[in-house]
């Protein structure tokens, strides 16, 4: 579905806000159950196993990277460059038995090498079950992820919501029947989470038969491979600075330390649900706007508002963390809360990542991305290992924001010299700067549940002293407050 051709910003931002709204309603569910799980996790776990259940996630995560060659990304560039139904259709049927065979010989791999790499990762084959479990689940996100990506395009939000939520609620049941009542442990937590995936997606694959059918164009593959291939590396060290920090805490602290790395992250996921429900809109919108100039402007406000919103839920996570933990977690698993305030704001920086970086999708110069990204994952990964053997999870936290602020940089500066964005830099940095200066005013003043509610109350308010506001959004308030009265 392209943009109507002169659509105002103000038609294109509630476009795009509407459809991550809805797609935000199934991540809202999915991260509210995966932090309410949280006590069943900590109860029935041992901080041991659930650092276990987070590696093998960072290891499947990294395998479908590699496996699935940037077909992922290529696949929304080139869906929206065929000119017709029958060249979109053949898009698809590509890009479906592409993945197919790819998640396949993943699950192949981890089936033949369970043991190995058990011993590899734990320094004990009795993980080997565990790490059978995360083959299937690797199979079964990948083909999921995929054929659910055609909703995406369509921008047929509410429809991806609903396979998301029938997927959520299938989890919640198995996992609680395998953990809670049959007591089956960490392998009870990975075959309740492909469970449901596996049911949801068979049945997206008898909605989708007719779409479906027995077509590879090589031709096409190798065009979308030329695009997609240079994002594996990008891929990769975005995943080096996502997840291996779980693996230098086991291999330089110990397990327990990932496991409350993990819950800290776990609950800071009110990040990743907002990202998420971004990321799921954004391409689609991004790409749909035919006209430059339209793009431009658009891309330009597109970050100052996502920056704001962001920040402003990171002041929050980060003064609330202590009783946010102390509510959904078990009492040793209090010291998690240190992590989650600069996990939070490493995703601001995130943000504005994914945004800018569109630019460089959008002409399809995606070559020089790997660099941006690995510049970041040199920081994350010396960081971790010079302080965490020292400072633990802490270090861990930190080195994520240098590396996300690394990568926002690299990235902004690369987009404006092939793609130039008149993006609103001085309040991109207001919004963000005056989130962590009063996260910091909180925390060195130890406030206290009422003053971490003023602090973030008065958030928009001192933005405005700063001069945030344009005049045009201040008269735009102001028409929306005398609508209300």
């Amino acid at each position: 579905m392209s943009a109507k051709p002169h659509m105002t910003l103000g038609g294109q931002l509630g476009r795009l806000g509407r459809h991550s709204l809805i797609y935000g309603i199934g991540g809202l569910v999915s991260r509210v159950v995966a932090v309410l799980l949280l006590p069943v996790y900590t109860h029935f776990l041992t901080p041991a196993d659930y650092g276990k259940i987070e590696t093998l996630i960072a290891l499947t995560t990294v395998l479908g990277i590699i496996l699935r060659a940037g077909i992922s990304s290529a696949f929304f560039r080139f869906y929206f460059d065929a000119t017709d139904a029958t060249a979109r259709r053949t898009v698809l049927r590509t890009s479906f038995w592409f993945t197919m065979g790819a998640g396949t010989l993943g699950l192949a791999l981890l089936l033949a090498f369970a043991a190995p790499i058990s011993d590899v990762l734990f320094d004990t084959t009795s993980a080997a079950n565990l790490v059978r479990a995360a083959g299937v689940a690797l199979w079964a996100t990948v083909n999921y992820e995929q054929l659910t990506s055609l909703f995406r395009v369509e921008e047929r939000s509410v429809a991806f919501v609903c396979a998301s939520l029938a997927n959520v609620f299938l989890t919640i049941g198995i996992t609680l029947l395998l953990v809670v009542w049959l007591d089956k442990g960490a392998v009870g937590v990975i075959v309740g989470n492909f469970s449901g995936t596996l049911i949801v997606y068979f049945a997206l694959l008898g909605f989708r038969r007719e779409q479906l059918g027995l077509q590879f164009d090589r031709g096409l593959l190798r065009e979308m491979n030329r695009f997609g291939i240079p994002l594996v590396p990008t891929a990769l060290f975005l995943w080096v600075t996502n997840f291996s920090d779980r693996f230098f805490l086991v291999k330089l602290s110990d397990v327990s330390e990932a496991g409350l790395y993990s819950v800290g992250v776990r609950v800071a996921s009110a990040m990743v649900l907002l990202l998420t429900a971004f990321r799921m809109a954004w391409p689609a919108f991004a790409y749909s706007i035919r006209d430059e100039n339209e793009a431009k402007r658009t891309y330009a406000y597109v970050l100052t508002y996502m920056t704001l919103v962001t920040s402003w839920v990171a002041l929050g996570l980060t003064l609330f963390a202590p009783w946010l933990v102390d509510l959904l977690a078990a009492s040793r698993f209090a010291e998690s809360s240190r992590v989650v305030g600069p996990l939070s704001f490493a995703a601001v920086a995130f943000a504005a990542y994914i945004v800018v970086a569109i630019g460089v999708g959008r002409i399809r110069r995606t070559q020089f991305n790997w660099v941006v990204t690995g510049a970041a994952a040199v920081v994350n990964v010396a960081l971790n290992l010079a302080f965490i053997p020292r400072y633990g999870m802490m270090a861990a936290a930190v080195a994520t924001v240098a590396a996300y602020v690394t990568m926002a940089i690299g990235m902004a500066w690369w987009s404006q010299r092939i793609y130039p964005v008149p993006y609103q830099w001085r309040r991109v940095a207001t919004a963000a700067l005056t989130a962590v200066g009063l996260a910091v005013l909180g925390k060195v003043l130890d406030v206290g549940l009422p003053g971490a509610v003023a602090l973030c109350a008065v958030y928009p308010f001192v933005l405005a002293l700063l001069g945030f506001t344009s005049r045009e959004e201040r008269q735009r308030l102001g028409r929306l407050v005398a609508r209300t009265r």
